[in-house]
């Protein structure tokens, strides 16, 4: 029975896998993007950003699948618009919330790595003559590095996040779960494999991560004691 439910429940994997890959490319970028304007941009442009981070970071992200899945469709310019056919589909609405949650919580990762940045770095490309949009795109990426362990904890959140996408009919892990639990009826079962399968995933990705942030840091300290 056990191998069974297995072997229905895994075939979600690479749906929750490519979920997660895919969520975390856009919302990367995005939050890229949204640290630039928040390290440069004009106020209006800032308090702009500052809504959506509080938007998305301030509620739940079940309420957020609910409202990018279902809400669209109550609009009917939405509905005879070219964009119907990319929000009536699941899949996408799926993907678009994850990475517009996950690149709130990462600009807010992102921003404060920068604003961590030593005032002497600084300094130091102001003398250059380098104004501020050039100071960020020296100093960001050696923020992205401070900031990798925070980031690979939020890695971890999207892919765990991603069984929330079966509440808006995505065939995931736990949306295989959820339909074999519907005839078998042996809930212990069923979600405990869904479970182990989720941890099984997390405790391989978290290994791969910390050996990323230990090689990145390294090289980091590598850096700093080579200058000093």
């Amino acid at each position: 029975m056990f191998q069974e439910y297995f072997a229905v429940i895994v075939k979600g994997i690479p749906t929750s896998l490519g979920l997660t890959a895919v969520s975390l490319i856009v919302a990367f970028f995005l939050a890229i993007l949204f640290t630039f304007l928040l390290s440069w941009a004009h106020k209006v442009v800032k308090s702009a950003v500052n809504f959506y981070l509080t938007l998305f970071t301030g509620t739940p992200l079940l309420v957020q699948f609910f409202l990018i899945y279902s809400g669209p469709g109550q609009f009917e310019w939405i509905v005879n618009s070219p964009l119907w056919s990319l929000l009536s589909n699941a899949w996408f609405c799926a993907m678009l919330t994850l990475a517009l949650n996950s690149a709130a919580y990462s600009t807010l990762l992102f921003h404060g790595a920068v604003k961590a940045i030593p005032k002497g770095q600084w300094e130091s490309c102001a003398s250059l003559g380098l104004n501020r949009l050039q100071t960020l795109k020296i100093l960001i990426p050696y923020a992205l590095k401070r900031a990798l362990p925070s980031y690979s904890n939020e890695i971890i959140l999207v892919f765990k996040g991603t069984s929330l996408a079966s509440t808006i009919t995505i065939m995931d892990i736990m949306g295989y779960a959820k339909q074999l639990y519907g005839t078998e009826y042996d809930a212990i079962t069923i979600y405990g494999i869904a479970g182990l399968i989720y941890l099984g995933i997390t405790g391989v990705a978290t290994f791969l991560l910390r050996k990323l942030e230990s090689r990145v840091l390294k090289f980091e300290r590598l850096e700093v004691s080579q200058s000093n």
